[in-house]
C-alpha cells in the first residue's frame, strides 16, 4: 500500500474508531459491570421488597369483566384500577378463566401480577421490587425490557463491533512497527479457548 492510500485508510478508519469507541463508552462500562454483578449474583446480597394490595371491583365493573373472555382488561376497569389501588396497567393481553382473570405484569428488576375473581369481585396485586442490582442485571440480558431496549442492545453490539474491527484494521496498518502486535492479538484468540478445553468439563 503507498503511502498516500495507507494515510486516506487511516485518517478513516481513526475516525470511524473513535465515533464509535464516544458511541460505545457508556454502554460498554454498563455491560462490564453488570458482566462482573452477574458472574457473583449469588455472593451478592439483594433482598426483594414484596408489596400486597387487595381491593372489591365495584358490581357494575365486575358485570362488564364476566361479558368478556380474552383480550385485555376493560378499560373502565383500568382507571378504577389506577384510581382506586394506584395501580397502573396497560393494554396487554390477560389471561382468562372460568374463575379468574390473570395479568402478568414482568419488567426488568421485578415482577408484578393481578388476578380478579370472576364470582366475588375481588383483586389481589402483588409487586416484587429486586432492586437496582437486579434492574441493571436485567438491562444487561434483555430480560422483560421491552422491544425498544432490545433494539438498542443490538445496535450497541453493532456499534461494539465496529469499534473492534476499525481496532483490528489499525493494529494491521501499525503492525511493522509494532512487531507485538500480532502475538498479543493471537493470545487473546488463544486464551478463552484454552481456559475452556481446560477447565469447562
Amino acid at each position: 500500500m503507498d503511502k498516500k492510500a495507507k494515510a486516506r485508510w487511516l485518517k478513516q478508519l481513526h475516525q470511524w474508531h473513535w465515533v464509535s469507541s464516544a458511541l460505545c463508552l457508556v454502554c460498554m462500562v454498563l455491560f462490564s459491570v453488570t458482566g462482573i454483578t452477574l458472574n457473583h449474583a449469588a455472593q451478592i446480597d439483594g433482598e426483594p421488597k414484596v408489596e400486597e394490595r387487595t381491593g372489591a371491583l365495584p358490581e357494575p365493573l365486575l358485570a362488564a369483566l364476566n361479558r368478556q373472555d380474552q383480550g385485555a382488561l376493560p378499560q373502565p376497569l383500568r382507571d378504577w384500577l389506577k384510581q382506586a389501588l394506584d395501580i397502573g396497567v396497560d393494554g396487554r393481553e390477560a389471561e382468562w378463566s372460568g374463575r379468574e382473570v390473570y395479568l402478568a405484569m414482568p419488567r426488568a428488576g421485578g415482577d408484578a401480577w393481578l388476578a380478579i375473581d370472576r364470582s366475588s369481585g375481588e383483586v389481589l396485586y402483588e409487586n416484587t421490587d429486586r432492586g437496582w442490582i437486579a434492574f441493571l442485571n436485567d438491562l444487561h440480558k434483555g430480560r422483560d425490557t421491552g422491544t425498544v431496549w432490545r433494539w438498542f442492545i443490538d445496535i450497541f453490539a453493532v456499534a461494539t463491533l465496529l469499534f473492534a474491527f476499525t481496532g483490528l484494521a489499525l493494529m494491521f496498518l501499525h503492525a511493522r512497527r509494532r512487531p507485538a502486535t500480532w502475538p498479543v492479538t493471537a493470545l487473546g484468540l488463544v486464551l478463552p479457548w484454552l481456559l475452556i478445553a481446560l477447565f469447562m468439563h
